[in-house]
């Protein structure tokens, strides 16, 4: 029987999430738009430690604190979702916000920060290794072959981010300045690379062979693991620079968040109208985006207002609310303002876990 002889036909269908002009744009194509962008800025600009307010807003509030709000449409948002997680939605942000307090008067502000860095590193890491997973399911590959996948999509972001804790201080940071523990430590660095070329070699020896086994690239994986490893290396260990870093880490990872949780919450065809959610309307996507940007926007402008006061050109109305500077409020408050990253950061451990 032709259709169950060994596999001619499965292996070499690629892989999409949903298709290959979507996954091209949306998922695999951000790191590599990114590094074009970086290679066409003035020398200067990738090594500056000022970043451009434009920027800024495009970049950190429209990409950012926008992602962060998306999952709003694959919990709350979503009510067979918000039935099932019921417990979880609620007390997530109670737990968030009461270690948050719990951390921001204990430790205070560094060690807030630093704990919410760490936190966002391993949410961005793991987004890599999930992409992963999806772009080599079915794929007949041996055990060993999967396993240096998965070694290297964990080396192509944690090679920069551990050579990142051992070089002298940077011109950009995660959150706050000093949010990372960072070691001068020069063998160190020159140790980790050494190792990362080794796995780029194996993976690289490995793709060779299964290509000659079986006559078929996987296009989406061996795209993510490109993008991954060079957007990450470019923006953190080859330049020094918060424009190059911001761009390449908030483009690569925010936009394929976004473009995953429009596609897993797009209804069937067959799907009636009534029955679709509210977002998925003629003008869907414009809603969407719109409902994200409304949102990063006044969290940024409460964030300015409250806090920060650094961009007042931006946020004026919200520059006539009063600055709190006392150390009770600020224990409150900053919690309360970075829950929305906390909640998001926690709840992205559930909500894409097989058969959610």
């Amino acid at each position: 029987m032709p259709v169950l002889s060994p596999p001619a036909v499965a292996p070499r269908r690629q892989p999409w999430i949903r298709s290959a002009a979507f996954d091209g744009l949306w998922i695999l194509g951000p790191p590599f738009l990114a590094l074009a962008a970086v290679a066409a800025l003035p020398t200067t600009a990738r090594t500056t430690t000022q970043m451009p307010v434009w920027a800024w807003v495009a970049l950190v509030v429209l990409v950012d604190v926008a992602h962060v709000y998306s999952t709003l449409f694959r919990t709350y948002f979503d009510w067979a979702r918000r039935q099932r997680f019921r417990t979880l939605l609620w007390t997530v942000p109670l737990g968030c916000y009461a270690a948050g307090v719990a951390l921001y008067g204990l430790g205070g502000a560094l060690w807030f920060w630093r704990v919410l860095a760490y936190a966002a590193v391993f949410h961005f890491v793991r987004q890599q290794y999930g992409f992963l997973r999806l772009y080599a399911r079915h794929e007949p590959a041996p055990p060993l072959a999967r396993h240096l996948d998965t070694v290297l999509i964990y080396a192509a972001t944690l090679y920069p981010l551990l050579w990142w804790h051992l070089a002298p201080g940077r011109h950009f940071n995660w959150f706050v300045p000093g949010d990372f523990v960072q070691a001068d430590w020069p063998a160190g660095r020159q140790l980790l690379t050494g190792l990362y070329l080794a796995l780029l070699t194996a993976y690289a020896i490995k793709e060779l062979w299964l290509w000659r086994r079986s006559s078929v690239v996987n296009w989406p994986r061996n795209l993510l693991l490109l993008g991954t490893a060079a957007s990450w290396y470019v923006g953190i260990v080859l330049f020094n620079g918060d424009l190059t870093f911001t761009l390449l880490n908030v483009v690569a990872h925010g936009i394929p968040y976004l473009a995953l949780v429009w596609a897993a919450s797009e209804p069937a065809p067959t799907t009636a109208p009534a029955a679709r959610a509210w977002w998925h309307g003629r003008y869907g996507v414009a809603l969407f985006l719109g409902v994200l940007a409304g949102l990063a926007l006044l969290e940024e402008g409460l964030w300015d207002g409250l806090v920060w006061r650094e961009h007042a050109g931006v946020f004026g109305w919200f520059q006539q609310l009063p600055t709190v500077s006392d150390a009770w409020g600020l224990t409150l408050l900053v919690p309360l303002l970075a829950l929305p990253q906390a909640t998001h950061y926690v709840l992205d451990g559930f909500i894409w876990k097989r058969g959610s």
